[in-house]
């Protein structure tokens, strides 16, 4: 199990946004061989939402809240180290951002830019398609949406 903390961007520590954006290159750039602008500037209007194990990061997202991002509530940058998939983090990061995007901008309604070969893992969670599929940076994606 991981301990799932929420902070704003001015409570992240130095070694934690450090640590993140570090997670962040190894999967989205290196990993999946993406090049693109990640430290795009909305780091500061997000939420964050990471994952700790043994006092290490494994797991994050971030969130914003309805018209920062897009017309609804979203949930971005989800993300799982490599080495700590097989124990289904990904769940439990994800469940945790819905509910803080419950708890901390009162939303049940989600919008999210998932990429294609994860639609059955958010599918899971409860989001639905929603459009065609597009490319964000080279890499095929489809609009979801959760709704309770």
């Amino acid at each position: 199990m991981i301990e799932v903390k929420v902070k704003t961007f001015a409570e992240l520590t130095t070694q934690e946004l450090y640590d993140v954006l570090q997670l962040r290159s190894e999967v989205f750039v290196v990993e999946q061989d993406c090049v693109y602008q990640d430290i795009d500037g909305k780091d500061q209007k997000a939420l964050h939402v990471i994952g700790f194990k043994d006092e290490k990061i494994v797991a994050y997202t971030r969130l914003f809240k309805p018209g920062d991002y897009f017309e609804l509530a979203s949930i971005g940058r989800v993300i799982v180290d490599k080495a700590q998939r097989q124990y289904k983090y990904g769940y439990d990061i994800m469940n945790a951002s819905i509910e803080a995007v419950k708890a901390h901008y009162n939303q049940t309604e989600i919008k999210i830019s998932a990429q294609c070969y994860l639609k059955r893992f958010y599918g899971n969670l409860g989001f639905k398609e929603i459009g065609d599929e597009y490319l964000e940076d080279g890499i095929p994606h489809i609009g979801m949406i959760y709704k309770k």
